[in-house]
């Protein structure tokens, strides 16, 4: 396949965590096109598991769908530079009080793969030791515990569907439960 060519990019908005982009490109049969691209300097996420194997997530308001979602802990990173395994350590202590000394890497994620090129690494956490919360001004995130089958299920009936939520659920339990 040929290639596409970008040929100019303008921000047409900047946001605290996104630009909004006008790109012009030519396309392999020499069509000029523009296409909207959404910036953004990356994410972590992270699946905390506890000794008795229950997950650990987090249920917080989400603007953009004006309700509520049950999520695995997420932030984005500090500076387009910080090692995501870096990002996922400390979202994983603000927004549930724990601490690991086992981040293990379970995928990587484009969740928007049309119009973004924010990508999410996403990690396994282990050997959880509580310690305290860090949330920032904007949150305000409940704790849930759950069985890893009890979130398939939700899954399976809508009731969770963030894009990175349900990736990752899935990768972690083909990976680390059918055995």
């Amino acid at each position: 396949m040929e290639p596409f060519k970008r040929i100019n990019r303008d921000i047409v908005y900047e946001g605290a965590i996104l630009q909004f982009c006008e790109d012009e490109i030519i396309t392999p049969k020499g069509n000029k096109v523009k296409w909207d691209y959404l910036k953004h300097k990356g994410a972590a996420a992270v699946i905390p598991v506890l000794d008795d194997g229950r997950i650990l997530m987090v249920r917080q308001w989400r603007n953009a769908i004006d309700r509520f979602a049950l999520e695995i802990p997420a932030g984005g990173k500090d500076s387009v530079d910080e090692p995501t395994i870096q990002c996922a350590a400390r979202e994983l202590e603000e927004e549930t009080g724990y601490h690991s000394d086992r981040l293990e890497f379970l995928q990587t994620i484009v969740p928007a793969i049309a119009y973004s090129g924010e990508t999410i690494d996403v990690y396994v956490a282990f050997n959880l030791e509580k310690t305290k919360r860090h949330l920032d001004p904007d949150e305000d995130i409940e704790l849930e515990l759950f069985q890893v089958e009890e979130l398939i299920q939700m899954i399976v009936n809508n009731e969770i569907n963030d894009s990175k939520t349900v990736s990752s659920i899935l990768t972690y339990y083909h990976k680390y439960c059918m055995k």
